[in-house]
Formats: C-alpha cells, sequence, structure tokens
C-alpha cells in the first residue's frame, strides 16, 4: 500500500493534506474522472480532521484540479494535481479565444454532417451521451464526463475521418475550456438544456437545425470565467473588464449566424 497517505504533523495541515493527495495520485496512477477517497477516509489515513481535509479539497476545486459533488465524493478533473506554472495558465488563457473559434468552425459542421448521416447506433450514443451527463448533474456534479462524451458522439455521427482527427488535435484544449464553462453557476443545467436541442435537431434530420444549436452552444461556451487578471492587462494594473466579473474571449460578441431551420 502506498505510504503517501500516512499520519503527519500538524503544521499547516491542509497544506500538507494537498501533498500527500498529490503524491497519492501520481502513485496511484489516478487519471482525470478517477474518485478520490471520502473526506473521512482520507482524514482517518492521514490522522488529521475533515476540517483539514476539506479545506485541502476547496483549494484544489479552486485551482480547477478536482471536482467536489455534493454528496457523490471529490472527483479528480486533471490527471495529476499539480499546479500550473503561471507562465502555462498564461499561455492558455491567450490560447483560449483560438480554441473556441476553432470549436465553431469544427463542431458545427460535425453537428450539420451528423443531422444528415446519423445511423440508429449513432443516436443511441448520443441519448446515452446525454443521459449519463443528466446523472452527473442530478448527482452535484457539473457533468464533465457526459459533456465529453456527447461532443464525442457528433463527431463519431458526422462520419467524416478529416475533421475528427482536427477535433482529436484540440481535445486537450477543448478539455480546458468544457471544465471552465462548466464551472459557471447554472451552466450545466443550461448546456444540457442546448445539447437536448442539438440531439432533437440530429434525430429530425435538420443539418442547419444542428449546426445553428451547436454554434449558440460554443457561443455559450465562450463566456468563460476567466482569472481576474490576464497576460494583455498589464497597462490597467494587471486587471481588464474590471468589475463585470466575466470576460469573453477577445472581448467579442457571437456573431449573428443563425442559418434557417426551414433549409434543411
Amino acid at each position: 500500500m502506498s505510504d503517501a497517505l500516512r499520519p503527519m504533523g500538524r503544521t499547516r495541515l491542509h497544506e500538507q493534506v494537498i501533498d500527500r493527495l498529490r503524491a497519492y495520485v501520481a502513485e496511484g496512477g489516478l487519471h482525470a474522472g478517477d474518485r478520490l477517497p471520502a473526506e473521512r477516509e482520507l482524514a482517518q489515513r492521514l490522522g488529521v480532521s475533515r476540517a483539514s481535509v476539506k479545506q485541502a479539497v476547496v483549494v484544489l476545486e479552486v485551482q480547477g484540479l478536482v471536482e467536489a459533488r455534493h454528496g457523490g465524493g471529490t472527483y479528480l478533473l486533471k490527471n495529476s494535481l499539480d499546479v500550473e506554472p503561471v507562465e502555462q495558465l498564461a499561455e492558455r488563457r491567450r490560447r483560449l479565444p483560438d480554441v473556441l473559434d476553432a470549436r465553431e468552425a469544427l463542431e458545427t459542421k460535425l453537428a450539420e454532417l451528423a443531422a444528415a448521416r446519423r445511423t440508429d447506433d449513432d443516436l443511441a450514443a448520443l441519448r446515452a451521451a446525454l443521459a449519463h451527463m443528466e446523472r452527473e448533474i442530478a448527482d452535484g456534479g457539473h457533468g464533465p464526463e457526459g459533456d465529453r462524451r456527447f461532443h464525442a458522439a457528433v463527431t463519431a455521427a458526422a462520419h467524416s475521418a478529416l475533421l475528427a482527427e482536427f477535433m482529436r488535435s484540440i481535445a486537450e484544449q477543448i478539455a480546458e475550456s468544457r471544465h471552465e464553462s462548466l464551472r459557471q453557476p447554472g451552466r450545466p443545467a443550461r448546456s444540457l438544456a442546448q445539447h437536448r436541442a442539438i440531439l432533437d435537431a440530429i434525430e429530425a434530420g435538420r443539418p442547419k437545425a444542428a449546426a445553428a444549436a451547436m454554434r449558440r452552444h460554443v457561443h455559450t461556451v465562450a463566456k468563460v470565467r476567466l482569472l481576474d487578471w490576464t497576460p494583455d492587462g498589464e497597462g490597467d494594473g494587471g486587471r481588464r473588464g474590471r468589475g463585470r466579473g466575466r470576460v469573453e474571449a477577445r472581448g467579442r460578441q457571437p456573431r449573428s449566424t443563425r442559418p434557417s431551420d426551414s433549409a434543411d
């Protein structure tokens, strides 16, 4: 058994808990989506109070490394609990607008093709992904795995090997934007409703309606809450959009490009 969860001393306990959890995840080969031991078990094995464990989990959740589901446990959002260096975080924020542009271009076309080419098996996979996300949200989570499965099912239903390859090339960046978006208040339920609209259009065989529904969904994802500071905001004290609470990628407004559903 790993000794990463052996009892510890009493100084800076929540930080020590984080260090032990980081080692536990690395030594155990855990990955995104895996569940950490329950808080009670962690407290017993580490020899600390549940309050210290809870504080550590809160810190990890704020850092975007875990998801604590009410009554459902704590799950990894990434393959490790290593804190992202500031330089990498800044670069990831700079890339986000380009990732969202790519998502809009690729996924609207994928949804359009899926509505024209989907099979019964494709529809079953889409429904299963939607049901999985619904269960995640009902259990108090944000629904990241169900979201991932749904978009993967749309890609598969399009039956375009080249577009699927393009999607794989930005899969890591899409996962980052997914977690950023789903952590926003009220966003999981809204995302689920938008997925239903996409599925309805694909199921009905309406390509343009499917593309429009996907475009609206990607525009919602684009409205992610970024850090209070941005790399480009050095001239105003390291902040941009002060007091707005939310920064859209490049400050752009979603384009009004909703095609008519009547021309499918």
